[in-house]
């Protein structure tokens, strides 16, 4: 299967430092910096790039499941809040609320509700983040 590349660079002390990441299909490069990961800075963070992850990670594996059943999505719309907090002397991912709409015709809640739990546990992603404490699903019908 395939290997996925990326990039990072950092430049300099933690707090007067910068750096620029970089995927490696180019799709995306962006600056970095102590500002945009610890405070409100411009810029991206390792963890917002995570959260991009897991979010598409969940939406193609929520989609994948349902045509598996036989229940074409019109669209899954999923956004992930990546909680990045002080912990034991450090800083840790402690908690990611994935939040998803999704217009499937011909489904029931329950029957959604099933699937998006399935997506959550068992995307590459979510397996990947097995460590952080909570991953939370909001999940949502639309019609």
């Amino acid at each position: 299967m395939a290997i996925r590349n990326a990039e990072a660079r950092w430049n300099g002390n933690l707090r007067e430092g910068s750096g620029t990441v970089r995927l490696g299909s180019g799709a995306f490069e962006g600056q970095y910096s102590f500002a945009s990961r610890f405070e409100s800075g411009t810029g991206t963070n390792p963890e917002e790039l995570i959260g991009a992850a897991h979010a598409g990670c969940f939406s193609m594996a929520l989609s994948a499941g349902l045509a598996a059943a036989g229940h074409t999505s019109k669209s899954v719309h999923t956004t992930a809040k990546v909680h990045f907090e002080p912990v034991d002397g450090g800083f840790g991912i402690t908690k990611i609320e994935l939040e998803t709409e999704a217009d499937i015709p011909g489904i029931d809640e329950s029957t959604f509700m099933k699937y998006a739990e399935d997506a959550k546990k068992n995307c590459p992603v979510s397996k990947a983040l097995a460590a952080v404490p909570e991953i939370i699903l909001n999940a949502k019908l639309v019609y």
